[in-house]
C-alpha cells in the first residue's frame, strides 16, 4: 500500500540541447566548471598536501566525478555506498571528513562522528528523496500510524532519521524488513516507494509506503531496456530496486551499488547493461576492465539527451569544492545536537544489525539476484 499523503515531488530542468553540448543533469545543476589540465593538476596536488597537514580523509560515493573517486582512494580514503561510507567515516582515526556526495551522507558521517568536523564540497548536493519527505510532513504520517516500526531510507534528512526506529541502505534494507517481518512487525517505510514495494515483494512484509522516488533511477523505461536487450542478447541486466518495477522485472541481477559491482567483477558474463547512475561505472571499469559495459536508457529514440542517468547533485561536487573546504573550512556539516542523538539510534541499529547478522545479510543479498549462477 503506498501513502497518498504527499505528492511526489517534481522538478523541472532543461534538457539537453540540440547540440548535444550538456546532459540534464549539468544543464540544470550547480556543476563546477571545468578545470584545464593543468589547473586540476595543481588543484589535486594542494588536496593532497592538505589532507595531509589537516589530519583529513576524503571519502566518495561511487557516482560522483571519476577524478574525485580516484583521488579519494589514492590518498588513504575510501570510495564505497553510503553503508560502506557510514562504517569507514565512523572508523577513521582523522579528525577531519571530507564527503564526497549529498546531503544526507554528510549528516550521517556527523551524526556517528561528533567529535570531528565534516565539510562537502558543496551544502546544496541534495537529494530528491530527501527534498520529497520534509520532517514535518513525515511526523504527520508517522502519527497516523503509531502501531508500526518506522523504517526509512538513508535518503532521507537527518530531522526524518530522528523519528525513525531503523535507517536502512539498499544493501541491507532486505534483510532487516525480513528480520522485522519474522517478528511479526508491520512497517511505515519511506520514502522510496520503488525500493520499498520491492522489498515488500520479495519479504512479504505488512508496507505502508511513503510516495517518493529517485528523480534518477524513475526515469529508465522499460520498454527502452527491452530494445536495449534485443541489441544485446547476450548482456546480463544490473538494476538498482529504486528503479520502477517494469524495469525491476527485466533485470538478472537487482540490488545495491556493491552487489551491482560484485556482480560485474565474479560475473562469467562479457556484456552488462546497468541501471542506476552512470558514476559508477568508472569503478566498475577499474575492476573489470574486460567487461563490456552498456548504459541503460533514461528516455526513448526521440529523445536529445539518450542516456542522462546521472544525480544532478552528485554532480555538484567538484575538485575546487574540496579544496575550499580544506583552505577555508567551507561546507562544514552541523546536526544539532539534540536531533543527532534521536538520529543515532536508528543508525547504530543498523550498523549493529549489519555486524551480527552477516549470514542473513549474504542470503538477503542472493534474493536481490534472480540468476545468480547465469550473472
Amino acid at each position: 500500500m503506498i501513502q497518498t499523503l504527499s505528492t511526489p515531488i517534481q522538478f523541472d530542468y532543461p534538457q539537453q540541447d540540440s547540440a548535444g553540448l550538456t546532459c540534464t543533469a549539468q544543464a540544470w545543476a550547480k556543476v563546477p566548471s571545468p578545470l584545464t589540465a593543468r589547473e586540476k593538476s595543481q588543484v589535486l596536488e594542494k588536496i593532497k598536501v592538505l589532507l595531509r597537514e589537516k589530519d583529513a580523509v576524503l571519502v566518495a560515493h561511487y557516482y560522483v566525478d571519476a577524478d574525485i573517486q580516484d583521488l579519494a582512494l589514492e590518498t588513504g580514503g575510501y570510495v564505497a555506498d553510503s553503508l560502506e561510507m557510514a562504517r569507514f567515516g565512523k572508523n577513521h582515526q582523522a579528525k577531519n571528513l571530507i564527503v564526497a556526495g549529498v546531503r544526507f551522507m554528510g549528516e550521517t558521517a556527523k551524526i556517528l562522528s561528533p567529535e570531528k568536523r565534516v565539510f562537502m564540497p558543496d551544502l546544496e548536493a541534495t537529494c530528491s528523496l530527501d527534498l520529497g519527505c520534509n520532517a514535518t510532513d513525515f511526523a504527520t504520517f508517522r502519527a497516523m500510524h503509531p502501531d508500526r516500526v518506522v523504517v526509512v531510507y538513508a535518503n532521507t534528512s537527518a530531522a526524518v532519521k530522528a523519528q525513525a526506529d531503523w535507517m536502512v541502505t539498499s544493501s541491507c534494507a532486505l534483510a532487516i524488513v525480513h528480520q522485522l517481518k519474522v517478528e511479526g512487525k508491520k512497517i511505515l517505510w519511506a520514502p522510496d516507494r520503488h525500493l520499498g514495494r520491492y522489498i515488500q515483494d520479495q519479504t512479504g512484509a505488512d508496507m505502508l509506503l511513503w510516495n517518493g522516488a529517485c528523480i534518477v533511477h524513475d526515469e529508465f523505461k522499460a520498454v527502452e531496456l527491452e530494445l536495449l536487450k534485443a541489441k544485446y542478447p547476450n548482456a546480463k541486466v544490473l538494476v538498482h530496486p529504486e528503479s520502477p518495477q517494469a524495469v525491476v522485472d527485466l533485470a538478472d541481477v537487482v540490488g545495491s551499488t556493491s552487489a551491482m559491482i560484485k556482480a560485474v567483477v565474479e560475473g562469467t558474463a562479457s556484456e552488462y547493461i546497468v541501471a542506476t547512475d552512470n558514476g559508477i561505472l568508472h569503478r566498475m571499469r577499474q575492476l573489470a576492465p574486460h567487461k563490456t559495459l552498456i548504459e541503460a536508457p533514461t528516455a526513448g529514440n526521440s529523445a536529445t539527451c539518450k542516456s542522462c542517468a546521472h544525480c544532478p547533485w552528485m554532480a555538484m561536487n567538484g575538485l575546487a569544492g574540496i579544496l575550499d573546504c580544506l583552505e577555508n573550512h567551507s561546507g562544514e556539516v552541523f546536526v544539532d545536537e539534540p536531533i543527532r542523538l534521536q538520529a543515532l539510534g536508528c543508525i547504530d541499529r543498523m550498523l549493529d544489525f549489519t555486524k551480527n547478522h552477516p549470514d542473513l545479510l549474504a542470503k538477503a543479498q542472493h534474493g536481490f539476484i534472480k540468476n545468480i549462477g547465469a550473472a
